[in-house]
């Protein structure tokens, strides 16, 4: 079977918290892992996710790198036709310019479940027919 990597990192302050935005995000990625298993699981691809917690001090320097992600070894954007964005978060974040993600005219601070999909079996046809073309670098 192949494996279609799905990696996300955010912000996880020394108490094990983090704000909404990634808190929303994550429940929104298990859902989006949970469609993509079904849907590609009988086409012989498993989608594997991993995580990574990036530290305050991190944070505090690199902001923009919290609420990240990979899909197939490419950044999320490049799946969607996407760019990132910023905005003011809160929380364990304080208010620091986090990273938002910004498609079809609309901004999400929570990466919705729907574009996750989207970009997952965009990823996934790649992965199984590598002579399609790639999406074009945002």
């Amino acid at each position: 079977m192949k494996e279609l990597a799905i990696t996300w990192q955010r912000l996880v302050d020394g108490a094990g918290a983090t704000c909404p935005r990634c808190a929303g995000t994550q429940q929104e990625m298990a859902q989006a892992v949970e469609r993509l298993r079904a849907a590609l699981e009988p086409l012989g691809v498993r989608p594997v996710l991993e995580t990574h917690e990036i530290d305050p001090a991190t944070f505090l320097q690199q902001p923009e790198q919290s609420n990240r992600i990979w899909i197939g070894g490419r950044p999320l954007e490049d799946w969607l036709g996407a760019r990132s964005g910023t905005s003011t978060c809160c929380d364990a974040c304080g208010d620091a310019q986090c990273r938002t993600l910004e498609v079809d005219g609309a901004r999400h601070e929570v990466i919705p479940q729907a574009l996750l999909v989207r970009a997952g079996l965009i990823a996934a046809s790649r992965l199984l027919d590598p002579s399609l073309s790639h999406p074009p670098s945002t």
